[in-house]
């Protein structure tokens, strides 16, 4: 009761000692992170002020005692935590405050409201109430100084027989001559029905190729006819990129449109016809990302152009060697005869 009638006695000088200055809307909201803990633990108490950021205001919830201790009730005490300060614009400022709250007295406690005072304004946060539990104690219990004897874990090994976890190899030799006439038959059964026993690899198609398939395969498609220039401009721009990725190891399948550009036009190969990806990748990017629909004719430009690209990039073809002269020996020198 006596700190109780000391804070209240603060609060009015308080108020006393300001001038006529008026807060404005501010709200003060006290919460728990736990509302029951057990006698001598801890929890921290919250208080959530939003104001007007030119005001400086004062929280009045008690006198610190010792060690700035804070006595909020006769059975509560706290210690102060943290406090921080957010902007949330149009001149508001939200303020969190932290208490770490303790008792060590079991019961329920109510935690009485804080006063926020700002010049001749007072405001009220909401009361609240804790649950201290008592710590069980069975007074008949012996206490020992050491700990009680752990639960055996549970181990599938000791449910096995033991003439199996005795004679393991054995067994571990039946299991690997089994798999292996196992193999042996499939093999066989492949060698009788005329399959080959090693699956040959088919060879991989020329970059060169792959594109121009893949590009008349999105020509013969029709897409874009039929609204889907999404789609039409991501298969292109796709072939594209793993084309120039297989054919001058440029990793574009992970790059931007701007990337693979400068490096077309740091690459010596396709430095002149760099713009015609450019162009290609300029209406790809309005499509994606700006929902833009482009004309029929830039839909049938931009299959043009990817065409030329791989056109003019493509590998020179090897030029088969002419057979040497044959040289003249003695052995191939005609015999003249006198």
């Amino acid at each position: 009761m006596k700190r109780f009638l000391r804070n209240i006695a603060i609060a009015l000088a308080i108020l006393l000692a300001c001038g006529n200055v008026s807060a404005g809307n501010v709200s003060v909201k006290a919460s728990l992170d736990s509302v029951a803990v057990i006698m001598g633990q801890k929890t921290v108490l919250r208080y959530e002020i939003v104001q007007d950021k030119d005001h400086v205001g004062h929280m009045v919830m008690g006198a610190p005692d010792v060690d700035n201790v804070i006595a909020l009730t006769d059975k509560v005490e706290a210690t102060e935590g943290k406090c921080d300060t957010t902007d949330l614009g149009n001149n508001r400022i939200q303020i969190d405050r932290s208490l770490i709250v303790q008792a060590f007295d079991s019961g329920v406690w109510e935690i009485p409201a804080a006063l926020y005072v700002i010049g001749r304004d007072t405001f009220r946060s909401n009361a609240l109430n804790l649950k201290v539990i008592p710590v069980p104690v069975d007074t008949l219990k012996t206490v020992h100084p050491y700990k009680p004897v752990a639960d055996v874990p549970f181990h599938i090994v000791d449910y096995i027989p033991d003439f199996i976890v005795e004679y393991w190899w054995i067994f571990l030799t039946i299991g690997i001559i089994a798999v292996l006439l196992t193999l042996l038959i499939i093999l066989y059964k492949r060698y009788r029905a005329g399959i080959p026993l090693i699956a040959h690899k088919a060879p991989e198609i020329p970059p060169y190729e792959e594109a121009i398939q893949a590009l008349n395969a999105i020509k013969e498609s029709h897409i874009w006819e039929n609204g889907n220039d999404k789609e039409y401009y991501s298969r292109l721009t796709d072939v594209l990129r793993r084309y120039i990725f297989r054919r001058f190891a440029i990793y574009a399948v992970e790059m931007t449109s701007s990337e693979i550009i400068s490096a077309l036009k740091a690459n010596e190969e396709t430095r002149e016809v760099h713009e015609l990806i450019k162009a290609v990748f300029d209406i790809a990017d309005l499509v994606k990302f700006a929902k833009v629909r482009p004309l029929p004719d830039d839909n049938v430009a931009s299959l043009r152009r990817a065409m030329s690209f791989v056109e003019q990039t493509k590998p020179a073809e090897p030029q088969p060697e002419e057979d040497a002269p044959a040289e003249t020996t003695p052995e191939n020198t005609p015999t003249v005869q006198k």
